[in-house]
């Protein structure tokens, strides 16, 4: 199924959705105004013949300085068509207040996939039931991923709460590890 099937199916299934094709070598790629990716998700998932059921990924890019700022690639596989099928779902945001609906209520999976994005870009997802920090430490300031994320050095670690290791499971991970680098384990 290529990008401009895809399309003309969903200006059907969702009229009044703003959708493209674009050009890409790899994969069919559509794109997606924010305000309209929660129906068209839902049209992705559900339309007769399309049936991408599963959300593989949200990748983010920070294109500074370009406006809009922010593209997220989702990446959807379609298992039930009579061959698998993929699509790439590209959404730009802008940079001033980097905003896109959750669509969790659409895929489950995109959960976690959205607090990564949001984490490391510092993309929201209205809806999403539990955005926070994913990757980066609780007092984590900023987004590492942004391009203008100031670069730090010589800052010390700022940990609140101990490991959760007792001093017992500490030294068998020492011991351990000196077997494997001995060849013993």
């Amino acid at each position: 199924m290529d990008a401009s099937a895809i399309v003309e199916a969903l200006k059907t299934l969702v009229p009044g959705a703003r959708v493209d094709v674009l050009a890409a070598i790899d994969q069919p790629t559509i794109l997606v105004a924010a305000d309209d990716l929660v129906p068209v998700g839902a049209a992705l998932r559900d339309g007769a013949g399309l049936s991408f059921t599963a959300l593989v990924d949200i990748a983010g890019v920070d294109y500074l300085p370009r406006e809009p700022r922010f593209d997220l690639n989702y990446l959807l596989v379609a298992t039930e068509v009579p061959e698998p099928a993929r699509v790439r779902v590209k959404v730009q945001v802008s940079g001033s207040a980097p905003s896109v609906p959750s669509v969790t209520g659409v895929w489950p999976a995109a959960g976690f996939l959205e607090r990564e994005v949001w984490d490391l870009l510092g993309v929201s997802f209205p809806g999403n039931p539990d955005l926070r920090r994913l990757l980066t430490a609780d007092d984590w300031e900023g987004h590492p991923l942004r391009k203008d994320y100031p670069v730090q050095v010589d800052v010390p670690v700022k940990f609140h709460e101990p490991t959760q290791l007792t001093e017992a499971q500490f030294r068998a991970n020492i011991e351990k590890d000196r077997q494997v680098r001995k060849g013993d384990a």
